[in-house]
């Protein structure tokens, strides 16, 4: 089984929505046993919380069922998880600070690594923005899960 944890700032936004597209996506390929997905954020404020509303209004217009609640990165999260995809280069710095060894800091990587419809290094953070913000983070998340579950398939 393959672990992989989701990294952004509140987990509110976009950590939660590649969440929710992978586990959506490994879903429908009929494979929810190979893979254990969760996210987290680097700060704990939102502890607790589902995803923002508009981004739960982004997923539900494209039929992504919404799953998960806010919770903090911990130590234990680098132990555990095969691969930690922070959503910027922030985010990333965050998670390296927590990691005690090089294994754990090769397995966390940036998110955009995976996309291959954008070319961008990083998921800009909408939660300031309008509902394109919104719209725009979706598009690069599920490009970005499609890619990840394209590399990560059992025998592919």
């Amino acid at each position: 089984m393959k672990s992989i944890l989701f990294l952004c700032m509140g987990n509110i936004c976009r950590s939660p929505a590649a969440h929710c597209v992978f586990q959506f996506l490994v879903d429908e390929a009929g494979l929810s046993e190979a893979f254990h997905i969760d996210s987290a954020g680097t700060i704990g404020y939102n502890e607790g919380s589902p995803p923002d509303h508009r981004m739960q209004a982004a997923m539900r217009q494209r039929d992504i069922p919404v799953i998960g609640h806010s919770r903090p990165l911990t130590s234990r999260d680098l132990k555990e998880f095969d691969l930690v995809l922070a959503m910027d280069r922030a985010n990333l710095a965050d998670a390296r600070l927590l990691a005690t060894n090089d294994q754990q800091l090769e397995k966390i990587q940036l998110f955009a690594n995976f996309c291959t419809n954008h070319n961008l290094t990083e998921v800009p953070d909408p939660y300031y923005g309008g509902r394109h913000g919104f719209d725009h983070v979706m598009d690069i998340v599920e490009d970005g899960c499609a890619g990840l579950l394209k590399n990560l398939q059992p025998n592919a």
